[in-house]
């Protein structure tokens, strides 16, 4: 029988937030909108490509400024929630983010301005007039997207956005071997969306609803129900391909040499990073029990990637393709700290503290101590402990891995090939250049004072508490794997004579530039140069939001909460 227009009046009244939003409310889209529309003012001045740095650097740093703005407003209030046509929740698109997002979104923001000014100086004009700016922001905007998204069909959509803008940046400049990684990179980001949207349609046919809050309610009424295992493991298989994990990452090394340094270092840096941010999601957050039944298998995906992506590195004899191995060893590693599961007792003391300086921080921004109360209210279980490292690490690699591919790329271009064969000099020519290299190199490996350093010893120590000495063992392993082809690149590249001229390489060549880099040409890795010193001898502030993070994912009673509970 068909409802009365009252009844439908009342029905819609009922599904409708009425109330007034504050211009702090869209935060949340901002980044998204922002991208949308400096992508667009770049597309309609395409034929005044001189014109695009100077309109992308201020667009990258406006949105580097909003997603600041949005981690200090999560970090004071809590996670946010801003649902799209005033539809109440589940109904309407829900864009929520919690810390989680809001770090993943705004280290995302701080790269893609380092990567913006780097474009700068080492991209053609041909590049530009192809679309290089307007394809970067439309593959951010999706990013942006994936870590605010609330609702999981969007976080599909969101992917196939970065593809998009992915696939314009991998084909630039048309040569056979770029079309030849990009056909790799296509068909199997195609296998793994199509697996994602079909295990989302099975989502949807079990719960009625694709809002992650609404989903993490209900999903405890179907604990024993092997339909959910059944959804955790395809999403760990799509997720983990598009993350490169083992034994699915054979497509990372065949396809991120082939563009440009610059784009290598945003694939490297963001795209595998949301795979894993994408896992954390949906598999931590909305099914922990089940994620408890595949944490075994996780473990050994850990594993095997950290192994594959160290000795792949030392096999390898071409810049480019080493650092293709670094990243695969850095994605192990993460999954090395979604593999805890295990309660255990006690805290590792970087996190202890670093949860005390952020309650601390939070208690002088609101003038609130119960606010803060929640991070001093236990202490850290092994899971916890272990994925909160994860979150440290997962930041990390972000910084570092786009650091290290903008340097070597500058290297290569020095050098006139990205054979470590062709190589050589470069400590005495660029003396600069080689102690920044030198940072990154260390902080990869996971050696103190820097970044790496940090996570490393808190995934251990998770590790072990949760009794998985072997996952622990591997990971000590694989930095000193990755300490030793560093060891090599920085040998081979910058410390030793340069090569007999004509020496025979294997690498990409370039054409040899002896000029002087220009001073705003290493800007950038100075500014991320400046991150991995500080969150390396500085790491109690970024452990205690990670904290925070992992907190927020385990027990997601805040997330839920600003959805149902007073989401604008």
């Amino acid at each position: 029988m068909a409802a009365s227009s009252s009844e439908t009046a009342m029905l819609k009244a009922e599904a409708m937030v009425h109330g007034a939003f504050s211009p702090a409310d869209f935060l949340v889209i901002a980044p998204v909108a922002v991208c949308f529309l400096f992508g667009a003012v770049l597309l309609m001045a395409r034929k005044r490509v001189e014109w695009h740095p100077f309109v992308a650097i201020p667009g990258f740093a406006l949105v580097l400024g909003i997603d600041v703005a949005l981690l200090l407003k999560v970090a004071a209030d809590g996670p946010q929630t801003m649902m799209m046509g005033n539809w109440r929740p589940p109904f309407g698109i829900a864009f929520t983010v919690d810390m989680l997002g809001a770090l993943f979104a705004a280290t995302a923001g701080f790269v893609a301005l380092c990567a913006a000014i780097y474009a700068t100086f080492s991209m053609s004009r041909t590049e530009r007039r192809y679309g290089f700016f307007p394809f970067l922001f439309l593959m951010m905007g999706g990013v942006s997207g994936a870590f605010l998204t609330g609702d999981i069909f969007n976080l599909y959509v969101w992917f196939e956005v970065l593809l998009i803008g992915s696939f314009g940046l991998l084909i630039l400049g048309s040569e056979h071997e770029q079309l030849d990684g990009a056909t790799k990179y296509s068909f199997l980001n195609l296998v793994a969306t199509t697996l994602f949207l079909i295990t989302t349609g099975y989502l949807y046919g079990l719960f009625g609803t694709l809002n992650m809050a609404d989903i993490a309610q209900k999903a405890g009424r179907f604990e024993n129900d092997g339909a959910l295992l059944t959804i955790a493991l395809l999403y760990l298989v799509a997720f983990g391909m598009k993350a490169a994990a083992f034994p699915l990452n054979f497509w990372l090394p065949a396809s991120y040499h082939t563009p440009r340094f610059v784009v290598s270092a945003l694939f490297a840096g963001l795209l595998t990073k949301v795979g894993v941010y994408a896992l954390i999601r949906v598999l931590l957050m909305l099914f922990p029990p089940q994620h408890a039944d595949l944490a075994t298998l996780i473990s050994w995906v850990a594993i095997l990637t950290m192994l594959a992506g160290a000795l792949g590195a030392l096999a390898q004899s071409d810049l480019r393709r080493l650092l293709n191995y670094f990243v695969i060893a850095g994605i192990g590693t993460i999954f090395a700290g979604l593999a805890v599961t295990d309660p255990g007792s006690g805290a590792a003391p970087a996190v202890v503290a670093g949860a005390a300086q952020a309650a601390g921080t939070i208690t002088a921004a609101t003038g609130d101590a119960a606010a803060a109360a929640p991070l001093l209210a236990q202490h850290p279980g092994a899971m916890v402990v272990a994925l909160s490292g994860a979150v440290f690490y997962a930041l990390h690699s972000i910084v570092v891995m786009t650091a290290l591919y903008l340097a070597g790329g500058t290297a290569a271009r020095l050098s006139g090939s990205s054979s470590l064969f062709a190589m050589g000099g470069l400590w005495r020519q660029r003396p600069g250049l080689a102690a920044l290299m030198l940072v990154f190199l260390l902080s990869v490996s996971g050696l103190p004072p820097f970044s790496g350093f940090w996570p490393k010893v808190i995934l251990v120590r998770g590790a072990f508490q949760a009794g998985l000495p072997l996952l622990g063992a591997v990971i000590l392993l694989t930095g000193f794997l990755m300490t030793v082809a560093s060891a090599r690149v920085f040998a081979f590249a910058f410390w030793r004579n340069p090569p007999e001229r004509g020496a025979g390489t294997d690498g990409a060549s370039f054409p040899p530039q002896k000029e002087p880099v220009p001073l705003l040409s290493m800007l950038p890795l100075l500014m991320l140069a400046v991150f991995v010193v500080i969150a390396g001898i500085l790491p109690q502030w970024l452990v205690g939001l990670t904290d925070v993070a992992a907190r927020g994912v385990v027990d997601p009673a805040a997330y839920v909460g600003s959805v149902f509970g007073g989401g604008s």
